[in-house]
């Protein structure tokens, strides 16, 4: 088996299981979410998201939980983004990712002609996620 790195992603104030559907709605793809009450947990914890995993027909898996301020501490900043990139034959779709994805959240680049020869743009989602995407050029910059 190939050692893999994905995102995983926390989320205050129990917002889990809508961002996740949200990233499968956009990006496709199979979720599956397992609760703290499938885990034996009981109380207002149980309902809450303690794994989700979203896997995308074409590779990204990304995954997350709920953060219940007595377990996990969330700072949101810019030290981590997610980064989405591909090719010019991939441009549509990843435009329309861009679209999808920041509707709702904060646009700090939009996604256009960058001076290395490629698109790229930048976003925080809705539920404060960075988010990066870069459509690479039809040549290579000489």
């Amino acid at each position: 088996m190939s050692v893999l790195l994905n995102p995983y992603l926390n989320f205050p104030d129990v917002k889990a299981r809508e961002a996740m559907e949200f990233y499968r709605s956009v990006l496709g793809g199979d979720l599956s979410i397992m609760t703290f009450g499938d885990m034996g947990t009981e109380g207002p914890l149980a309902s809450q998201v303690m794994h989700g995993q979203l896997t995308t027909p074409g590779g990204i898996t990304l995954m997350g939980a709920d953060a219940p301020p007595e377990m996990v501490q969330v700072t949101f900043g810019d030290n981590v983004s997610i980064s989405l990139s591909g090719g010019p034959e991939d441009g549509d779709e990843l435009r329309a990712w861009f679209a999808a994805l920041s509707d709702g959240g904060q646009v700090r680049q939009p996604l256009e002609p960058a001076p290395w020869g490629d698109e790229f743009g930048m976003f925080v989602d809705r539920f404060g996620i960075g988010w990066l995407v870069n459509i690479a050029g039809s040549s290579a910059p000489s």
